[in-house]
């Protein structure tokens, strides 16, 4: 699993700093969150391939997290894509960005599908034999959905050495990777456990941003590997929370901590402070495990 920031910045964007956007790799997929401004440039500078692209997930419609979505749908476009597009975002996204499309007589040439979203509780966005997609409703000033990728199990490791010591047929591998005993040439059962390994733990991310302080979401979050939370402020301005819906570094750490997550990310810092470090400090007072997003920077777990 590869988590590639390429903005993690609130509100404005800047000569050195972008609004947020990411990449996830997990099991041969590349899902984008999030589309702020500027994302389509960070995508060739950190040499993401935009055919990978087929799934673009999109929180909520403030302008910082969808308003490069446009650009980068014309972009594909003038590069000859054909490969379909699906595009999960909250009601309204369709028109928004056909909109865009309409003014320019820009059309398509490839297939746009959106998923567009309005339940309040979690619902699943997308699966298939490897991975799931889920919505965690936040807590924002409008319609706000963090996403929860999760691995599905994988097929258990054959030991090469094994089967080719017991004598087992290559007819029997892909039964004996779902867990099925093998079978010897002489007719002698062999158990699941002496011909494979454990196959790697199935690994979880969950982003959420933007959101005030919000325990509702521990049961869709307890236990991920990896959590991208929304750190706008510190302490000092925690009084804006309420107001902007918006969380602190200290509040981003308490539920991470609740929710006995592996890692915590930080993300969405406000512009007014001088330095990223101060979200750390102020974190890890509360939960040990924390990494500061930076525009470019990946993550490996």
């Amino acid at each position: 699993m590869k988590l590639t920031i390429l903005g993690c910045y609130s509100a404005t964007p800047r000569t050195f700093t972008n609004p947020t956007s990411q990449v996830l790799e997990l099991r041969n997929h590349l899902f984008l969150i999030d589309c702020g401004e500027g994302t389509q440039v960070q995508l060739r500078k950190y040499k993401v391939k935009f055919s990978r692209i087929k799934h673009i997930f999109i929180s909520h419609l403030h302008g910082d997290h969808f308003f490069g979505l446009p650009g980068l749908i014309s972009t594909f476009r003038l590069l000859g894509r054909d490969t379909e597009l699906h595009i999960y975002g909250p009601k309204g996204i369709k028109e928004a960005v056909t909109l865009f499309l309409k003014l320019g007589d820009s059309w398509t040439n490839y297939r746009l599908i959106f998923h567009e979203l309005d339940s309040d509780r979690s619902e699943v966005l997308f699966e298939d034999d490897t991975v799931s997609v889920q919505t965690i409703p936040l807590d924002h000033r409008v319609y706000t959905n963090g996403f929860l990728f999760s691995e599905k199990p994988a097929p258990r490791k054959l030991n090469v050495e094994a089967v080719h010591k017991h004598e087992i047929d290559r007819s029997q591998f892909n039964n004996i990777k779902n867990g099925a005993n093998g079978l010897s040439a002489n007719g002698r059962e062999v158990s699941n456990e002496k011909l494979t390994s454990d196959p790697p733990h199935p690994k979880s991310y969950a982003f959420c941003s933007d959101t005030a302080y919000n325990e509702a979401i521990l049961p869709l979050i307890a236990n991920v590997d990896v959590l991208y939370h929304e750190s706008t402020f510190l302490e000092s301005e925690s009084r804006l929370c309420q107001k902007t819906k918006h969380a602190t570094a200290k509040q981003a750490a308490q539920i991470a901590h609740k929710a006995k997550v592996g890692n915590l990310i930080l993300g969405h810092y406000s512009t007014r402070y001088k330095s990223i470090d101060l979200f750390k400090q102020e974190a890890e007072e509360v939960f040990h495990n924390v990494e500061l997003a930076e525009d470019g920077k990946s993550f490996n777990f």
